[in-house]
């Protein structure tokens, strides 16, 4: 999505109807910009809730869910497995190799791949995904290098917004048992 050259309602639109899964990294985007540190030196793991569900209801809906980290952030398999995702790329070489494989396994090309991503090791997935996104708080350099710009910050909402986005456009949003008309 080139998005200097889109029209921001139809582009957006046209690509959120292709998005067939929804990719982000821990770092940033699902934990926020802290890592905090127990007295012991192990991590705390925490989510919004708000994100959380948002994760089932895609998983719940269809869509594919992956994330990823370049550091073996151990501490979030267990809460991301909870929720239903089922490809988890921590330790990753690289964010784009890890992007890559998932691709690979689920049979998915860049159009049908909504990212979301806050800093600038982001950018190489950010360039390849069709419908590219950064949270408020994401790194200034990228502003200009996605498609949309989160009204959320990481790890407060971002990824709801942009899976509701996806489920709406494309008639899956449910409330309660009751899919939303299209």
């Amino acid at each position: 999505m080139e998005p200097s050259l889109a029209d921001p309602s139809s582009r957006i639109q046209q690509a959120l109807l292709a998005v067939r899964a929804v990719i982000f990294p821990v770092d940033g985007v699902l934990n926020g910009p802290r890592i905090t540190f127990d007295s012991h030196g192990g991590e705390i793991v925490s989510i919004s809730n708000r994100d959380a569900s948002a994760i089932r209801a895609a998983i719940d809906q269809g869509l594919h869910v992956a994330a990823l980290s370049s550091r073996d952030a151990g501490g979030f398999r267990p809460v991301l497995e909870a929720l239903g995702v089922r490809n988890i790329y921590l330790g990753a070489s690289s964010l784009l190799d890890a992007y890559e494989a998932f691709c690979r396994e689920r049979g998915l090309d860049d159009e049908a791949c909504a990212y979301i991503g806050d800093d600038i090791v982001d950018v190489p997935v950010l360039e390849r995904a069709g419908f590219p996104v950064t949270p408020i708080d994401g790194a200034d350099y990228l502003r200009n290098r996605v498609g949309y710009i989160s009204a959320y910050e990481g790890g407060k909402g971002c990824i709801r917004e942009v899976v509701e986005m996806v489920l709406q456009q494309q008639g899956k949003l449910a409330f309660g048992d009751q899919a939303a008309e299209p």
